[in-house]
């Protein structure tokens, strides 16, 4: 019989998959999905989707109208073991019934919207982007993994030009009780595969847009 084997939390951390900040250690839940290319990135890095819980606002029907791309997508990663809910608001998660009391050690979405009512440098339209990720963090903030190993982190990634620095999301999250930790840059081309959407009711929603400069914005409890 073979000797158990017992790692620390540094030896876990060298032995798990990484892509980026995620690791196939790590439980992740991924909000706002636009065809959930970015989940089966992580999915392809980690070779499965076990620790993913990956999830979108618009139902499946919705998804298919909106991001015709999702389908080959959605249907790697539950081969490949992932859970996918849809229908998830990203403000009221906690109280989901598939995700209440569960618990994450990354918690990520990637450029929150709130969608098109004006134009993105219009004070209303910020603050409805502001409502977005301050319902989020809240959420998220509930959600979070505690362990000896490691904090969990919340993870919004955005743009940094104006208007979206208006947002302020550093001092959201801290007005969510979150502490800041980094803004870490962000490379799209270190997502092999991943397609960022524009979503929306548009003939549009599956177009891609220039990212530009943007930062993955962490905070831990």
């Amino acid at each position: 019989m073979e000797d158990t084997v017992f790692l620390s939390g540094t030896e876990k951390k060298e032995a798990g998959t990484w892509i980026k900040h995620y690791s196939s250690h790590h439980s992740i839940l991924l909000v706002g999905e636009g065809d959930f290319s970015f989940a089966a990135c992580l999915a392809r890095a980690f070779r499965h989707a076990y620790n993913i819980v990956a999830t979108s606002l618009d139902t499946e029907e919705v998804l298919a109208v909106k991001h015709p791309t999702a389908a080959a997508n959605l249907v790697a990663l539950r081969n490949n073991g992932c859970t996918v809910i849809h229908g998830v608001n990203a403000s009221t998660m906690s109280e989901h019934p598939r995700l209440k009391n569960q618990l994450f050690d990354r918690i990520v979405f990637n450029f929150p919207h709130a969608g098109f009512d004006y134009k993105e440098h219009h004070p209303m339209q910020i603050q409805l982007h502001q409502e977005v990720v301050r319902g989020f963090l809240r959420n998220a903030a509930r959600m979070l993994m505690i362990s000896y190993r490691e904090k969990g982190q919340v993870h919004i990634t955005h743009k940094t030009a104006y208007p979206f620095s208006a947002w302020e999301i550093e001092k959201l999250g801290k007005d969510a009780g979150l502490e800041f930790i980094e803004a870490a840059p962000f490379d799209l081309w270190d997502y092999p595969g991943y397609l960022n959407k524009r979503g929306g009711d548009g003939y549009n929603s599956n177009d891609t847009f220039p990212v530009g400069l943007s930062c993955t914005y962490k905070f831990e409890n």
